[in-house]
């Protein structure tokens, strides 16, 4: 891909489908997200804006520049928003004990907003906005809480990030682009 003269120079978004590690190499030689970008963004020093973990999905940003990735992960810095299946039921009290907070073993999980968007059997779809992001920060919130009828924990099944900020995914699985400079100057106008 080109880069034209409406291109970021600091920033470029990958839709990262499951089954890539988000990290520069893996010790245990799974496929990386680098796989999917071209050479020049690990020899150039692009590293990627939070984290997804192995089975998750969406939108994953990368800059060159360390003082915009600290802003776009530092807690309350920006709300990210994710789309995820849960097996189980998710009743309105998990809704309200997860905007409440619930203790993990990373401290305090919570969300600050959810929204049931469907269900499907023993599942339920959720669409989900955090502004901070610990380490599996949706799937152990959820685990924290049991499932009213089966007495075991909700797992979420799917999770994809949907939206960074202002910016929304707009890109097919293992596809990439730069971020055009009126999304760059959008996204980061309260902290570069």
């Amino acid at each position: 891909m080109n880069r034209t003269t409406n291109d970021s120079k600091k920033l470029l978004v990958l839709n990262k489908p499951k089954g890539y590690v988000v990290t520069r190499s893996d010790e245990r030689g799974r496929k990386t997200v680098y796989d999917l970008l071209p050479d020049w963004v690990f020899h150039d020093g692009w590293m990627p804006v939070g984290r997804l973990d192995l089975e998750s999905k969406g939108l994953l940003l990368f800059t060159t520049n360390g003082k915009v990735g600290d802003a776009l992960t530092r807690p309350g810095g920006c709300i990210k928003v994710y789309e995820i299946w849960v097996r189980g039921h998710v009743t309105d009290e998990h809704i309200a004990m997860a905007k409440a907070g619930v203790e993990s073993t990373v401290g305090l999980l919570k969300a600050s907003r959810i929204e049931k968007i469907g269900m499907g059997g023993a599942k339920t779809k959720l669409r989900i906005e955090i502004n901070e992001g610990k380490n599996r920060h949706i799937r152990r919130l959820f685990g924290a809480m049991k499932d009213p009828k089966f007495g075991t924990p909700l797992k979420v099944l799917e999770l994809k990030r949907m939206s960074i900020g202002s910016f929304k995914l707009d890109l097919e699985a293992g596809k990439w682009r730069y971020l055009s400079l009126d999304e760059e100057r959008v996204l980061i106008k309260n902290f570069d």
